[in-house]
């Protein structure tokens, strides 16, 4: 098990991240949402501590912050506390780690509690369409089935399936545990050795290989009776290990990430058809995306929907070395806001060491947005955004696939 601190001397915040390296792009069709589900079942009892109350009680009774989350590719979970309570913070993570009870009527009740979380999403069209964007982009592969899974796959889910899921993918070469704040190390290594010593090692399963042979711009529509079209247009893109991934981010944000960028000046200042309109940049393991979410006016969408695809054409030949700047220095500028958090950085050091293997510092992170040239940004720009990489995911009451076609050229 790999093991990051990451010493601050002026806080009086303890916080411990465990961080696996898997997620729903690692299972089965049948066991779709299983990562998911896995995460939530640590936090149902272990044997020193048997039910959720007594589990949360000793974090409650010193205002400890903890939770989970799963993605696509790692699973995490945290502890966050006073400096002076580390030791029940290490020992409380490794408990649930090593001792979690995975009762079957827990198992059973927690199957309504997921489906009431799918249902939660499903009923918001913001977050729906978010789950037919993957759909979009990689169909039945496990890289596009949602992460909290499906609810035939969660009501088939036994104890059986979890404990062997868990046994393959939690194992000592697949996890990083982070810890950052005020601490000797000498004695902080001692206490991770005696909470974790017992972790198994063993090989992890592969990730079933992912497959993109897009030839012409796709289409995903959803007709539901909506006050607002959401949707998600936007070009395939790099992976994590694609030096252009940088190229990405500096092109998404000129595109959409300011109130000053150009499809949020266009599509909400000027026109007034959006409340929320913005750009988003994705590099994963094995893939990639550029993409524009947007809330549009109904009866304006087919409208902003061209507009979009308007600025995706235009940044192709026209960049300003002024805007280039702009969109570079307001990069490292969130970026620097994001770092003043002890959790943020964890979590940097943390996906980068156990997705990547090596570790950027924040300042050879700035050096690679600084390096990014105009000329790269209308390369990549012109590479991608043609019309056979385009998708468009979508929630509307009454489009016709067909009449959005003809609109996806660029």
């Amino acid at each position: 098990m790999r093991i990051i601190l990451v010493p601050e001397k002026n806080t009086d915040v303890f916080t411990v991240l465990l961080m696996v390296g898997t997620g729903s792009k690692y299972e089965t069709e049948k066991e779709a949402g299983i990562s998911h589900f896995l995460e939530h079942m640590f936090f149902k009892g272990t044997q020193k501590r048997p039910t959720l109350k007594e589990l949360a009680e000793p974090l409650d009774n010193v205002g400890g912050i903890y939770n989970a989350f799963t993605s696509y590719e790692f699973t995490g979970f945290y502890v966050k506390i006073t400096s002076k309570q580390k030791n029940l913070a290490l020992e409380w993570m490794a408990d649930i780690f090593f001792n979690s009870l995975f009762l079957e009527k827990e198992i059973e009740k927690e199957k309504g509690i997921i489906i009431e979380e799918l249902n939660m999403i499903n009923d918001d069209p913001m977050k729906r369409v978010q789950i037919l964007w993957p759909k979009l982009l990689y169909q039945n592969q496990s890289a596009g089935r949602p992460i909290i899974g499906k609810k035939e796959t969660i009501k088939s889910f036994t104890r059986e399936m979890i404990l062997e899921y868990k046994n393959q993918q939690y194992v000592a070469q697949n996890l990083v545990l982070g810890v950052s704040g005020n601490f000797d190390k000498k004695e902080i290594l001692e206490k991770i050795e005696k909470y974790f010593q017992k972790i198994k090692s063993g090989k992890k399963r592969e990730r079933p290989k992912l497959i993109e042979n897009q030839k012409k711009p796709e289409i995903l529509l959803e007709k539901r009776n909506v006050d607002q079209c959401h949707l998600i247009l936007g070009t395939r893109g790099v992976n994590l290990f694609d030096e252009r991934k940088y190229i990405q981010e500096v092109l998404s944000t000129l595109l959409g990430g300011m109130m000053t960028s150009r499809i949020f000046q266009k599509i909400r200042e000027e026109m007034g058809i959006a409340y929320y309109v913005f750009s988003e940049s994705q590099s994963d393991l094995d893939s990639g995306y550029l993409a524009v979410l947007a809330g549009l006016k109904i009866e304006q969408a087919k409208k902003g929907i061209k507009e979009i695809l308007k600025e995706f054409k235009k940044i192709k030949f026209k960049i300003f070395s002024k805007e280039l700047k702009k969109a570079k220095e307001n990069i490292k500028g969130k970026f620097d806001i994001f770092w003043e958090n002890a959790e943020n950085r964890l979590n940097f050091y943390l996906l980068q060491e156990l997705l990547e293997n090596k570790i950027l510092t924040k300042e050879e992170f700035f050096e690679k947005i600084e390096k990014v040239t105009l000329g790269q940004v209308k390369k990549f720009a012109e590479k991608f955004f043609r019309p056979e990489n385009l998708n468009l995911a979508l929630i509307h009451p009454y489009f016709e696939k067909e009449e959005l076609e003809e609109i996806l050229k660029l």
